[in-house]
């Protein structure tokens, strides 16, 4: 069941959910109680296939709340998927993306919205002191976000936040490489970054999830780094390739500086050279072409 707001609202508040019965009624109710001061609102909750009560459960809430609507999956189709069903359905300029798991301090959305009406996205930054997420989360993070840094060419105090505000046409713009897990957030952050659209990153803190949390360390730092390569493949091709091409070329010096001295050229330098070549080359396309789709 959907229900719709009347009046015209300033901006849309997405929550992405699945298997969130025993957390998401008191997001909802934190949600309705610190927005009322932002302005005219959307509410969007997107029920990604639960198997538990989470469906029954924001049916009701929208059958009492006019500014709440849901939108189901009938199966478990990801983060990022859910999200982007409910972009694809938005209809305000703004958009704002929290969890319903009531990690994120939601209290912050009326000042990051405001933050956001002359820049085109604002990311809540996890930083603040009272941040909580295990240590092993922690680790992988420092080394995507330097990476990622390096990539942007600026610093990213947080890479992947759940808790940020971007307007609807750039995120348009990008929805159909932006990723059906969790990486979604990942993407979208690199992919407005090394196109030069203007974020700002303000510090908020992170509690302890309610529930069990959906994330598998191993798995997704594998998978964020995956996409991070993907990424840089589309938007920094040459900032992404020079450094293995530098590489292999300083090889290729010592080997060939070897093989001068044994008066003998090797198929490892000449397969070296290649290795650089090729790895320059591709570079370079990538880059033309990321410059011709953006003229």
């Amino acid at each position: 069941m959907e229900s719709t707001q009347h009046s015209p609202a300033r901006f849309t508040v997405i929550v992405p959910c699945y298997n969130e019965e025993n957390g998401i009624l008191g997001t909802l109710q934190m949600l309705r109680q610190h927005l009322r001061e932002a302005g005219p609102y959307e509410l969007v909750v997107v029920n990604d296939g639960s198997t538990d009560r989470s469906g029954e459960v924001l049916r009701q809430a929208a059958a009492d709340d006019a500014t709440l609507r849901v939108i189901d999956h009938v199966v478990n189709r990801g983060y990022g998927a859910a999200l982007k069903t409910a972009i694809r359905h938005c209809r305000t300029e703004l958009i704002v993306i929290t969890d319903a798991d009531g990690t994120y301090p939601n209290e912050r959305i009326a000042e990051l919205v405001d933050a956001c009406q002359d820049i085109d996205m604002v990311v809540g930054a996890r930083v603040g002191a009272d941040v909580q997420y295990p240590f092993i989360r922690r680790v992988p993070k420092v080394f995507l976000r330097r990476y990622s840094s390096w990539l942007a060419r600026q610093n990213i105090p947080d890479i992947n936040s759940g808790l940020r505000v971007f307007r609807r046409d750039i995120a348009e713009k990008f929805i159909h490489i932006l990723p059906n897990g969790f990486s979604f957030t990942t993407t979208i952050t690199l992919a407005m970054l090394t196109n030069y659209y203007a974020v700002k990153f303000i510090p908020i803190g992170y509690k302890a999830r309610i529930g069990k949390s959906k994330i598998k360390p191993i798995r997704d730092t594998l998978k964020f780094m995956q996409l991070i390569v993907r990424t840089g493949m589309y938007f920094a091709p040459m900032r992404l390739l020079m450094p293995p091409a530098g590489l292999c070329f300083l090889a290729f010096l010592i080997s060939i500086g070897f093989d001068v001295y044994q008066k003998d050229l090797t198929e490892k330098t000449m397969l070296l050279l290649m290795v650089t070549l090729n790895l320059t080359l591709v570079g370079l396309l990538g880059d033309m072409i990321d410059k011709r789709s953006n003229s």
